[in-house]
């Protein structure tokens, strides 16, 4: 059901989404089926099936989406991702990831190619107008950049258009040479609604008064924001001239002392990107005031490790986690509406909200 949560598109005009937004069951419900069924979501902790002829399954979204999904990668190599559900009685087609020629459904045979093809079923000599195309397992769009894959139920745009943005600014940083990091991977709990975790990370605004060893490093004065179609770009500039992107020449930002460069892509996604890598934080909807933040660290050059803004990621996100819960509690009030926007600090929120105003409006 269409929901009006109307953003002005003048920012010096508009109003933030109202606390009803955060704390109704119906909202939350509804953000699920209109906004996070039609965009794109990161694989994470999914392996890439390796060898020609392997499928690897997982759910996309646990406690939330909860979608059966399954990575294929068949005899030519190609990656296909599919639904995990076969398409005769409902039974999961595969348990575990491993080698796989075909994918047969374990109640009644039901077989099918590793591109999800309807191949085989027993007992159905007799059936009539059989196979249909409802038959085959539903595919689904999948993008890969480097180590990482990422896919959607039904995306409204393509996230081709999120990887061309990201590679004007970072694009000389071959993604075949980040190399995951394990034993610096994360997850936090938040008693705090997905989306005001979100707003948090969409400005700046707050980094003076919150993350005093972040603001040290960082040039606040000159933090820009910019907005895109479904993502958009902070810009985190030094104070001083160490740690820094070696940009390259004819770069967009080329002279510029870059320290940070902080990508969101919506609805739920951050590539946080730094001198020494990439930290890749999936914010994953558990309850409608439940959240849980997993940060994945993925290294593109050793030497700058835990130098300049990529440095203490930890106690950056308990800063924010603490204030997220405060404002988590505060939208609870009787008496808080809704608030304004800061026109020169807060247009990444504006542009989260506009975009969440409008997909929940379709």
């Amino acid at each position: 059901m269409p929901l009006n949560f109307s953003i002005d598109p003048d920012i010096r005009k508009a109003a933030t989404l109202p606390a009803d937004f955060y704390r109704d069951p119906q909202v939350y419900q509804a953000l699920r089926e209109q906004i996070f069924c039609r965009s794109w979501q990161w694989l994470i902790d999914v392996p890439l099936p390796a060898e020609h002829g392997a499928a690897v399954p997982f759910v996309l979204l646990p406690g939330f989406l909860d979608e059966p999904m399954v990575l294929t990668r068949d005899p030519d190599g190609q990656l296909h991702c599919l639904n995990n559900v076969c398409t005769h009685r409902g039974n999961l087609v595969v348990g575990q990831a491993g080698p796989a020629r075909k994918l047969i459904c374990r109640y009644h045979g039901r077989r099918f190619t590793l591109d999800g093809t309807f191949e085989h079923m027993p007992e159905f000599q007799e059936t009539e107008h059989f196979p249909r195309p409802c038959d085959n397992l539903p595919r689904f769009p999948l993008r890969q950049w480097g180590p990482l894959c990422f896919a959607g139920l039904d995306p409204a745009f393509d996230f081709q258009e999120v990887l061309d943005t990201m590679s004007q600014r970072v694009g000389f940083m071959d993604p075949d040479r980040f190399k995951e990091d394990t034993s610096r991977h994360k997850d936090y709990e938040i008693a705090a609604h997905w989306a005001l975790y979100c707003d948090n990370f969409l400005e700046g605004f707050h980094i003076p008064f919150v993350h005093h060893d972040l603001n040290a490093v960082l040039d606040y004065g000159n933090y820009e924001t910019l907005c895109f179609d479904h993502l958009n770009l902070q810009i985190g500039y030094a104070e001083g001239t160490e740690t820094v992107f070696d940009l390259p020449e004819g770069h967009i930002d080329s002279g510029k002392k870059v320290a940070a460069y902080y990508f969101w892509v919506f609805p739920n996604m951050m590539f946080n990107f730094y001198p020494w890598g990439l930290s890749l934080n999936l914010v994953q909807p558990l309850g409608i005031d439940r959240t849980r933040v997993s940060f994945r660290t993925f290294v593109y050059d050793p030497a700058k490790l835990d130098r300049g803004a990529g440095s203490g990621l930890d106690r950056v996100e308990l800063e924010d986690e603490e204030v997220v819960e405060g404002v988590q509690k505060g939208i609870r009030s009787r008496f808080y509406k809704s608030g304004r926007f800061s026109p020169t600090r807060e247009q990444g929120v504006h542009h989260f909200h506009s975009l969440l105003s409008r997909f929940l409006s379709r």
